[in-house]
């Protein structure tokens, strides 16, 4: 086995921790609410797999990017969802 080493901190490291953060913590959220804002469970997710997307462009993972965007079009379903949700109601 080889020597592991840690990828270098960089700004695209940077913004992928900080999109790996606001993931974990929307996954948190929705674990801790008994009724959770969609807007706020959806945006976290959303803006957290944009971030990791823009760090995998640079540190280059096919199969997690494929990931993020899935992640994102799941984010928008779920924003789209609220929204129709939220105009339906009287």
């Amino acid at each position: 086995m080889g020597d592991f080493t840690l990828p270098p901190l960089d700004w695209a490291t940077l913004v992928g921790s900080l999109g790996t953060i606001l993931i974990v913590s929307a996954y948190a959220y929705l674990t801790a609410k008994d009724d959770p804002n969609p807007f706020v469970l959806h945006g976290m997710n959303l803006f957290g797999a944009i971030l990791l997307s823009i760090s995998l462009l640079v540190h280059t993972n096919l199969p997690s990017l494929i990931l993020e965007v899935i992640w994102i079009s799941v984010a928008i379903w779920g924003l789209a969802k609220a929204v129709l949700a939220r105009r339906a109601k009287p």
